[in-house]
């Protein structure tokens, strides 16, 4: 039998390939199981290959075939990543985030239960995403994304700006000389660069959620 997060890696692998064709990063792997550092996701790549789950294509980055799926699986009755019995944490629900062409800023005021294991310090809110511009980032829409609430992130994160003071777009981040290019991870968007005044950080992404129904 499979743990929760094996199956939940083997979930997220079989339903990646399928709507992208390749293989999540190790990165969308980490952020979507909830680990905290990309040596958790080999270990479990390793136990899903020794229990003749997926295997490595040789050659290729990022390759891996699922062999088989587990008896009981079932798309639309897919058991949840978190144990009922995890300590849950209500943290703010705001509403869509586009992952297109930003929407206007959000704002709500409901909350949703989140696996303390997902979270680390500091504060932290949800948002529904819309659109499409992160699917190779393993983000489509109506996924939950987990933001962390800070000003801080490194070049090529992704995270949630405010440009403007009215539009909120969720995107890779580079700040370089006095300006903020925000990138998205579709062939289809472009890259849309602002001087610096006109937008401001607003968090980071640490963890995505996925309604398989």
């Amino acid at each position: 039998m499979l743990t929760k997060k094996q199956r939940a890696l083997l979930m997220l692998i079989h339903d990646h390939l399928e709507k992208n064709g390749i293989t999540p990063s190790f990165e969308e792997m980490k952020n979507a199981v909830g680990l905290k550092s990309k040596s958790g996701i080999h270990r479990l790549i390793a136990e899903l290959q020794e229990r003749g789950y997926v295997k490595t294509l040789p050659r290729k980055a990022r390759a891996l075939e699922i062999v088989k799926m587990p008896e009981d699986w079932d798309k639309q009755n897919v058991e949840s990543i978190v144990s009922t019995n995890d300590n849950m944490i209500e943290i703010p629900l705001y509403g869509k985030i586009a992952a297109g062409v930003p929407l206007e800023a959000i704002s709500g005021t409901e909350t949703i239960a989140i696996p303390s294991s997902m979270l680390g310090t500091g504060e932290h809110y949800a948002l529904t995403v819309a659109g499409d511009s992160m699917i190779e980032a393993g983000i489509l829409n109506e996924d939950t994304v987990i933001i962390k609430n800070t000003t801080s992130i490194e070049n090529g994160e992704i995270g949630v700006a405010l440009v403007d003071g009215n539009e909120v777009t969720l995107k890779k981040i580079w700040r370089h000389d006095h300006q903020v290019s925000l990138e998205p991870c579709n062939k289809n968007y472009e890259t849309r660069t602002f001087d610096a005044s006109r937008v401001r950080v607003q968090g980071k992404l640490v963890g995505l959620i996925r309604n398989y129904n």
